[in-house]
């Protein structure tokens, strides 16, 4: 099984929106029992909320299918269960290093470093623009996917 936790700063926009993305992408594939997929943040301030109106409202419009959940902040632990954990953003690398201090078997890297461009995706609590987010999400998804079937599968 191949065990994949995306981070974002408060675990409500960004990373629940890859979660129920990349879900419904392996499940759409037939092969969701190959993958555990979950998300966190990197910050407190959001914890036990759940997801962002604005997500819901995009994967909804998408016709992505998604469920209650709460934000929980990332663990040392973590590190050991998961085989990716996967950043949003620059400053998600940066808070995540004061978590997990060292990434010495290279599981941690942002979700559009596997994509053709890689870069940072823009948080839509700040933006307001949860179509960008998506369609950035949906680059590094698809780009992540391709990425394990190649290596792992």
């Amino acid at each position: 099984m191949i065990k994949i936790l995306f981070v974002c700063h408060g675990n409500i926009c960004r990373s629940p929106m890859a979660e129920f993305v990349f879900k419904d992408m392996v499940s759409k594939r037939g092969m969701s029992d190959l993958f555990l997929i979950a998300s966190a943040a990197t910050s407190r301030e959001e914890i036990g909320n759940d997801i962002h109106y604005g997500t819901k409202r995009k994967l909804e419009e998408e016709g992505i299918p998604y469920s209650k959940r709460e934000a929980v902040q990332i663990t040392k632990n973590d590190y050991e269960t998961y085989d990716y954990i996967l950043l949003m953003d620059s400053n998600n690398m940066r808070n995540i290093k004061r978590i997990i201090s060292s990434d010495p078997m290279c599981k941690i890297h942002r979700l559009l470093d596997f994509s053709a461009s890689p870069r940072d995706i823009a948080d839509p609590w700040y933006t307001g623009n949860f179509d960008v987010t998506y369609d950035d999400i949906v680059e590094g998804c698809e780009a992540l996917l391709q990425a394990i079937l190649e290596r792992d599968l």
